[in-house]
């Protein structure tokens, strides 16, 4: 990690590949070139393949220039196929950061021409759009379907369960609407279910617990709600758990302990959950992730998380929890967020000062009191987050933003910090800096005034303000500061 930018890339990018190994082993495996003999593709295949080359409307980064009639389809770019030269792989995936690189259109339904077709990989493409492609339900071959981050809609198809030799199936990221089709319990041979961040609606079918090979459930990011249904007993092998951003109440089901020796990412964040947190949490000593994020969660946190050894990333914040927070026994976690709670820390813990890979701090509302000199964490050179607000923290905090290079955000609003504003130098990378409601002096610099979301409201600065385009409410309250978005300067 010293070489590399920021922490929390490598941090996301380590979770990717957790969540994502077998999808890459396979897709590794079946973009190999299999049509070494030169023979020309079956032309169901390229005719299939033709078709969904006329359904794209718009290829800006000219993704399908190699589909050309009459040429072997074997060798067109994302197709694959295997030793009887019939196409087995169609993989085409867009890049979010580049505009260019996405496909516009739909699915044509004579993609079930591909009748040897194994996986279907259309993941980042962003504008294909359309129903989910019914005519894929004919490919008794097809055991991958990753139609990731595009803008397919309607109902997922209520005989999706036909399709019983899948072992992955993944529309996460489009429009789809309705609610689970109760048949997909009829795919048993599923590793991966990936519904997340879709419009779906009603509840968790309990039949369900039907899928005992899951490693990898996602429902979250949909309009789900109900009781999350007590059936993870059934889930021998599930690894990854996701069904946060939704709108399910009630405790947490007691049968997720038996989840305890392999489960690493549980995430139930963004719901409507309450009830105290339930100790047998703390026995999850593979647990990477744990997000209970902005639910209604009461009572104090598990002594248990003391065991909670592996843990990288914990998210406790926007609840209802009370004294004491146990202190840790991490070897380094990677972010924490403890915010907007009823803490009384009175200082940062020392289990998170110690931590020498650490990436983001939130603790809002916690309850510190300290004077942030006395504060000196073991690295402060990779911190991307440090979130403060609204505690009781004196002192300064140039010492601290001038040892973080990689620093994006730094909140420290409602606190009592004093310091020269003129002192601090920040790295490059600072989009976010709050420092409103101190006792901040001096003058505004042009370094400050070039972050994209900057508040220094309510402190004592003073002097013309370099040339910017905020608004007044950023520069507001202050003893003396003059010049646009404020009162011109006196001559």
């Amino acid at each position: 990690t010293l070489h590399h930018p920021s922490l929390q890339t490598s941090s996301i990018l380590k979770n990717i590949m957790k969540k994502n190994l077998f999808f890459i082993i396979i897709t590794i495996t079946t973009l190999l070139p299999l049509n070494a003999n030169g023979a020309k593709c079956h032309p169901d295949d390229e005719s299939g393949l033709l078709a969904f080359k006329s359904g794209i409307k718009s290829d800006p980064s000219s993704m399908l220039k190699t589909w050309i009639t009459d040429t072997d389809c074997c060798t067109w770019f994302g197709v694959s196929c295997g030793d009887n030269n019939r196409v087995t792989t169609l993989s085409l995936t867009g890049d979010s950061e580049n505009p260019k690189n996405l496909l516009s259109g739909t699915i044509s339904p004579s993609l079930s021409k591909l009748q040897y077709l194994g996986g279907l990989y259309l993941q980042n493409l962003q504008n294909i759009s359309g129903p989910f492609p019914e005519s894929l339900l004919k490919l008794t071959k097809l055991e991958f379907i990753y139609i990731e981050n595009n803008k397919l809609s309607g109902p997922i198809p209520k005989n999706i369960g036909t399709m019983t030799q899948l072992g992955a199936f993944s529309l996460e990221g489009n429009r789809f609407t309705g609610t689970i089709p109760s048949s997909i319990s009829e795919l048993t041979q599923v590793t991966q279910l990936k519904l997340g961040n879709n419009l779906l609606t009603g509840t968790i079918p309990e039949s369900i617990k039907n899928l005992k090979n899951l490693t990898y459930l996602s429902l979250k990011g949909n309009n789900l709600s109900g009781n999350i249904p007590d059936i993870f007993s059934s889930f021998t092998n599930l690894i990854i758990l996701e069904l946060s951003r939704n709108k399910f109440s009630g405790n947490v089901p007691p049968s997720i302990s038996s989840l305890f020796s392999h489960l690493r990412f549980l995430e139930l964040g963004h719901n409507s959950l309450s009830g105290k947190i339930p100790d047998f949490l703390g026995k999850f000593k593979a647990l990477d992730t744990l997000d209970l994020s902005k639910n209604q969660f009461s009572g104090t946190v598990p002594k248990s998380f003391a065991n909670l050894t592996k843990i990288f990333n914990l998210d406790l914040s926007d609840n209802f929890l009370v004294d004491p927070f146990p202190s840790l026994n991490v070897k380094g976690i990677e972010s924490l967020d403890l915010s907007r709670n009823m803490f009384h820390l009175n200082e940062i813990p020392k289990w998170v000062t110690s931590s020498p890979i650490i990436y983001s701090l939130k603790l809002a509302k916690c309850g510190i009191k300290m004077k942030l000199d006395d504060w000196k964490p073991s690295q402060t050179f990779f911190y991307d987050f440090i979130d403060l607000s609204g505690n009781e923290i004196s002192g300064s905090a140039v010492g601290l933003l001038n040892k973080t290079e990689y620093l994006v955000g730094f909140w420290s609003s409602e606190n009592m910090l004093k310091f020269d504003l003129g002192s601090l130098r920040f790295g490059n990378r600072l989009k976010y800096l709050d420092l409103s409601h101190n006792m901040v002096f001096g003058k505004v610099t042009k370094s400050v005034v070039g972050v994209e979301k900057l508040n220094v409201s309510y402190n004592h600065l003073c002097g013309e303000i370099p040339k910017n385009n905020l608004s007044a409410s950023v520069f507001v309250g202050n003893d003396c500061l003059c010049g646009s978005p404020l009162k011109p300067c006196k001559a």
